[in-house]
């Protein structure tokens, strides 16, 4: 038996079936999730995040019209959301962020790690919101530069002037000693 794509169960959504909406959020939940902490910094923004944009998948699903895959229109919608949430909060420093307690044994290669980690947050969060949303779907979610730029509402040579400016960006932060910053 054949899984039930994104557009079939958005299509039983439309109709008020709970079960294909359960199913369509255990597919994407995860990894909005994962992209939201990454792009606002914060855990409990980024489930906020994520309920709103399966709040609007539900309360859409009877207009909603298979122009584009369902995952694409559902990124976009997280994209928008965390946008959103950016231009009314003011960002809240990396150093207010819980670190997780590592039981790892090798400490010193672990805090080598995490302010390695640190730093390229960091830089991140100081690129410009386009260019953070590029770097993000591309290389954390692991999106082809063409599924970028349709999340994005762009053209794919704007997304590749995007992520040059956004490494050229990344490059010069992550190269000044941290007594700079």
């Amino acid at each position: 038996m054949r899984e039930a794509s994104d557009e079939d169960l958005m299509a039983q959504v439309a109709r008020g079936d709970e079960r294909a909406f359960r199913t369509l959020a255990e597919r994407f939940a995860g990894r909005a999730s994962g992209l939201a902490r990454r792009y606002l910094g914060n855990d409990t923004d980024a489930e906020e995040v994520v309920q709103e944009a399966l709040l609007r998948v539900w309360t859409a699903a009877p207009r909603w019209r298979p122009e584009a895959a369902f995952g694409t229109w559902f990124y976009q919608i997280v994209v928008h959301l965390c946008l959103n949430r950016l231009r009314r909060a003011p960002h809240r420093p990396l150093e207010e962020a819980d670190d997780p307690v590592d039981p790892a044994p090798d400490a010193l290669a672990r805090l080598q790690e995490r302010d390695e980690n640190r730093a390229l947050e960091a830089a991140i969060s100081a690129l410009p919101e386009r260019q953070r949303a590029v770097v993000l779907l591309t290389y954390w979610e692991g999106f082809s530069n063409a599924r970028t730029a349709e999340i994005l509402g762009a053209s794919v040579s704007s997304v590749e002037t995007l992520l040059v400016r956004a490494r050229r960006s990344l490059r010069e932060h992550l190269r000044r000693p941290r007594d700079e910053e």
